[in-house]
């Protein structure tokens, strides 16, 4: 049956022990190509409202079509799929399995939401979502028998929509949906994320030397090396041999959360303990790996950190971030370093250093103008 020019609705018969569905077909005007999609039986009505609802369900997708949307069935699942692949072709893969990451936890595993087709999703369907990842506690201490909670973030719920909402915009970008409705308020990022995002957790150097006292033989290279950079745990991990150039004493820190390669230069400690730590190794071989010679996975020093934690009697909130922060803490308050420079060590934006730690330099403001006395 012809519903306007190019658009057609159908019903196709199965065999006598299958039901049948109702087809829509379109052809473009331009191209004279015709396009199929299969809508399904709705024998979950009564007969009478079965033609109703098959006609709704077509003229949503020729609406689609005609906006410039694209013939191929997109879900939510698959845009994410989709918009992963592409942060590792562009960006990184360690960036990639990030992002999957959050996917795995809160999409994917929300089959609700990971099933729905783009053209369906809905501003409520996305509110609902949002409701339920932001009522889910936080697990402090996951490898621990005795399970501490915390709620959840304002922060890391952000974090979690960001990724879900760039993913949607990529597929916007590429017409598998016409528009942004359904997301553009829905996952719009929380406010006052910014009041609790602040680290404030904070080892001085006696305590940084204590845990790594009472760090594993498997955990104490790569230990020493977050205690002595600031450098996100997986971006150390990612480091091999061939990054560390020992005759002009350079360490090439590869693409991490950052997006960009750096070189930073080391003072003669550094230098040493990269020597020491690449001697008579292949160059691609990790520069810091365990006891075994493998390079660390994600998230598998999670459980030793927090063995030796508990072994030097520090907080049990302490983290393998936790000295990425001590160590910024540091170049920012005790060695002055301008925020730019720090922002280069630590691959990341100007801006993100001061929003953390720019309150660090009111001391030495103070001092500064204190100078400044006639």
């Amino acid at each position: 049956m012809t519903l306007m020019q190019g658009c057609a609705l159908g019903f196709r018969k199965m065999s006598s022990d299958r039901a049948g569905a109702w087809v829509a077909r379109y052809t473009s005007s331009e191209t004279r190509k015709s396009h199929k999609r299969a809508l399904g039986a709705f024998d979950h009505l009564a007969p009478s409202d079965r033609f109703g609802a098959a006609k709704m369900a077509a003229d949503a997708w020729f609406k689609h079509l005609g906006a410039g949307g694209g013939t191929q069935v997109v879900t939510v699942k698959v845009a994410c799929e989709s918009y992963v692949k592409h942060i590792r072709d562009r960006k990184s893969n360690a960036k990639g399995d990030e992002i999957e990451a959050r996917f795995e936890r809160w999409v994917y595993a929300d089959r609700t939401l990971a099933r729905i087709e783009l053209p369906k999703l809905t501003r409520e369907t996305l509110e609902a979502w949002r409701k339920r990842i932001a009522g889910t506690p936080v697990i402090v201490n996951p490898h621990s028998a005795d399970k501490v909670t915390r709620p959840r973030a304002l922060s890391t719920l952000n974090r979690d929509m960001t990724a879900l909402r760039a993913a949607l915009n990529f597929a916007f970008d590429y017409g598998h949906v016409t528009n942004d409705l359904a997301w553009r308020v829905a996952l719009r990022p929380a406010q006052g994320a910014g009041a609790n995002g602040r680290r404030t957790l904070y080892l001085d150097r006696d305590q940084r030397r204590e845990l790594l006292r009472h760090a594993s033989e498997d955990l104490i290279g790569f230990l020493t090396g977050m205690a002595l950079l600031p450098l996100r745990p997986g971006a150390l991990a990612a480091l091999s041999v061939s990054n560390f150039n020992k005759r002009v004493g350079v360490l090439t820190v590869g693409k991490d959360k950052a997006g960009n390669d750096r070189s930073l230069p080391l003072p003669k400690h550094l230098v040493e303990f990269f020597a020491e730590a690449s001697k008579e190794r292949l160059a691609s071989a990790p520069l810091l790996p365990r006891a075994s010679g493998k390079r660390w996975a994600k998230d598998d020093w999670k459980k030793p950190i927090k063995e030796a934690v508990v072994a030097a009697k520090l907080p049990r909130e302490t983290t393998a971030y936790t000295l990425r922060h001590s160590v910024i803490t540091d170049l920012v308050s005790r060695e002055g370093l301008d925020l730019l420079t720090v922002a280069q060590l630590s691959g990341t934006s100007v801006a993100m250093i001061e929003k953390h730690y720019g309150h660090l330099q009111a001391d030495r403001a103070v001092a500064a103008l204190a100078g400044l006395v006639l």
